[in-house]
């Protein structure tokens, strides 16, 4: 209906097509997108190019349709239609090529469609995304970026070239390369993210006037710009950035401690923006992560040391909801714990926070670590968890609160929680490096100092007293039991059932081996290995006794059971 407008194009119908694309609703719908295109080629009024365009943008929802759009003619054609064609015909007085956006389409209507069906095509086919790339589109969305504080373009423009600018850099790592190299992406995104938000930073990274609630077309655009970002800076904290980058790095994470302490109007809408917010947030250099404690203290805001610490104590709010829900922990939770994880091994004041938060004084010795439901208690808990990264992360979140302490990590952890990490760092033997700390105050309460004595350091708590099991045994009955666990564990390992393992002297797990086996029995003073001996020498014969008496008894009931083959009960 749309394309039978009267005096610009030529009402055709469908029954002109040949019986054979009738027949094949993908060919259809090609060719109706080649005849499309071929009217955006004419001088059109503007309602007959959106018509068009609005035809493109329906065809290219499906990825079957979209073979007449990806060729480099269909997608200069397209983005001539949105604004952001590149003409290279001009040279500056170096002689370098200056790439100049056309501006042919005043129509913001037009420009939107052209827009989402560019985006649609991008996100169904690769080869488009090539194209893209070869007609140097994101220089030409991010020249119209520079305009951010015109009036002009609506938010629809601008929320589609945010968008676009998204699929092209998540698909090609040459263009994210070039929107932060030659195209200074992160300083460009900073100012346009500030201009969406209505920051302005006079001179130091402080904490603006307090700001009403963000609206929704806001917080749209912002998202888009978090991604992109992110896109970008993947890599920022693995490598070396100069002064001018970390310069703009401290800047984007001012402005990512304010989006952390803002909201929108919608709950759902307010989480999303916050997730996308720490996920930026963790790809920034360790050294810029400062921003987060420069706000002045001000009445109403959490004070510790002296700093203002709404930001961490946001992070770890954030943290614990994520991990009371349970659900994605790997994607929802870690990104803050691993940030929380950081800042507190680089800042002093973050760690003590921390630790008075998660880690407090231990008075509860009576339960296991894990057990409750204080936040230490479900950390610990995360310690064995079934996802290798999340027990990973918060052991060496816990460990980082205790100063990297093997005694202090296993108080508040147990031995058998804290397991894995030591074993991990060859730190089983304890020592090790602790680590460049400041020295705490003793925060060891009496209830614990009491106790102290009989906790169990494996479980981490006071356990009831259980009866000997070797109570009323020899010394020779006590050594006798122990060769015979010896010889079952050797037995094992022999048959591959088991791999006994034993801490070697650099604190880490090794393999054992029959060899380590024979060593710990010539550990037994030689006094004591006469009455073994004849033992040990008994246990191999009769193992092979029994083993043969195994096999006849299994020979008896084969041959008895083809003897009752024919039998009918």
């Amino acid at each position: 209906q749309s394309l039978s407008r009267p005096t610009d194009m030529q009402r055709f119908d469908l029954d002109c097509f040949p019986s054979s694309y009738q027949s094949n609703e993908t060919v259809l719908c090609q060719r109706l997108g080649e005849l499309v295109l071929g009217f955006l080629e004419r001088d059109l009024q503007p309602s007959c190019q959106l018509a068009c365009l609005e035809t493109i943008r329906i065809l290219s929802r499906d990825k079957n349709n979209v073979a007449p759009f990806i060729t480099h003619t269909a997608m200069q054609t397209l983005s001539r239609h949105a604004g952001i064609a590149i003409s290279n015909g001009n040279v500056d007085c170096e002689g370098s090529v200056v790439l100049v956006p056309f501006a042919e389409n005043p129509d913001l209507e037009v420009i939107v469609e052209a827009l989402k069906s560019i985006c649609n095509i991008c996100l169904h086919n690769k080869v488009a995304v090539q194209v893209g790339q070869d007609l140097q589109l994101i220089v030409g969305i991010a020249e119209r970026l520079k305009q951010c504080g015109e009036d002009q373009w609506n938010h629809y423009v601008r929320f589609f070239d945010l968008r676009l600018m998204f699929l092209l850099t998540a698909q090609r790592v040459a263009m994210r390369t070039q929107l932060l190299r030659e195209l200074r992406g992160v300083s460009l995104l900073s100012n346009h993210l500030d201009a969406t938000l209505g920051l302005y930073w006079p001179d130091t990274f402080e904490e603006p006037a307090e700001l009403p609630p963000l609206s929704r077309e806001k917080i749209e655009r912002a998202m888009e710009i978090l991604k992109i970002l992110f896109n970008i800076t993947y890599d920022a904290n693995r490598r070396e950035v100069d002064e001018e980058e970390a310069a703009a790095f401290r800047h984007l994470g001012a402005i990512l401690r304010h989006c952390l302490m803002s909201s929108t109007d919608a709950q759902d809408d307010t989480e999303e923006f916050h997730s996308h917010s720490l996920n930026l947030l963790g790809n920034l250099p360790l050294s810029c992560l400062d921003v987060l404690l420069m706000p002045k203290v001000q009445q109403g805001s959490i004070e510790y040391m002296g700093v203002n610490m709404d930001a961490v104590n946001m992070l770890l709010e954030y943290m614990e909801k994520r991990l009371d829900r349970g659900k994605k922990l790997k994607e929802t939770m870690l990104p803050s714990l691993n940030l929380l994880t950081e800042s507190a091994r680089i800042h002093r004041e973050t760690r003590k926070f921390l630790r008075m938060k998660v880690l407090p004084p231990l008075r509860d010795v009576k339960n296991l670590p894990e057990v409750g439901n204080a936040l230490r208690n479900k950390l610990v808990r995360l310690m064995t968890n079934i996802d290798t990264d999340v027990k990973n992360c918060a052991a060496e979140f816990l460990f980082v609160l205790c100063k990297e302490s093997v005694s202090r990590f296993i108080k508040y952890t147990g031995y058998g929680n804290a397991a894995g990490l030591l074993a991990a760092r060859g730190l089983l033997r304890g020592g090790g490096n602790p680590g460049v700390y400041s020295e705490d105050e003793d925060s060891d309460t009496e209830e614990y100092r009491e106790a102290k004595s009989q906790i169990n350091p494996v479980t981490g708590r006071v356990e009831d007293e259980q009866p000997n099991p070797m109570e009323g045994m020899t010394e020779e009955q006590k050594e006798l039991e122990a060769m015979k666990l010896v010889n079952m564990f050797d037995k094992l390992s022999r048959s591959n059932i088991i791999q006994p393992m034993m801490l070697g002297s650099d604190g880490s797990m090794t393999q054992m081996n029959s060899g380590d086996l024979r060593r710990m029995r010539d550990q037994i003073p030689q006094g004591q290995q006469l009455h073994l001996q004849t033992q040990l020498r008994l246990e191999p014969q009769q193992e092979q006794q029994e083993h043969q008496k195994e096999q006849q008894d299994q020979q008896q009931q084969q041959g008895s059971g083809s003897e009752d083959e024919g039998e009918v009960e």
